[in-house]
């Protein structure tokens, strides 16, 4: 599916996935991993890398889309200096 095809819906319910995973397994030792969640069907992949978590999704047959988390970090990517 095309990125353009994502809404704040898919987001919402990403983050609400989200949420729900982290407050029902323990991902401490996943700080600093990346999470991929398919709004969809509610699965999440986990890897080192945005790549890992596409190769395992990849693997898997499946062509979901993602919204991409760091494990354990508000952001996952944050660009400029700090002031």
């Amino acid at each position: 599916m095309a990125v353009a095809n994502w809404t704040e819906a898919d987001s919402i319910r990403a983050q609400e996935i989200w949420s729900q995973y982290q407050q029902n397994h323990d991902v401490s030792e996943k700080t600093g991993q990346t999470a991929g969640i398919d709004p969809a069907s509610g699965r999440i992949w986990f890897g080192e890398s945005i790549h890992d978590v596409i190769a395992q999704r990849d693997a898997d047959g499946i062509a979901a889309r993602l919204f991409l988390v760091r494990v354990g970090s508000a952001a996952y990517y944050r660009k400029g200096r700090r002031r």
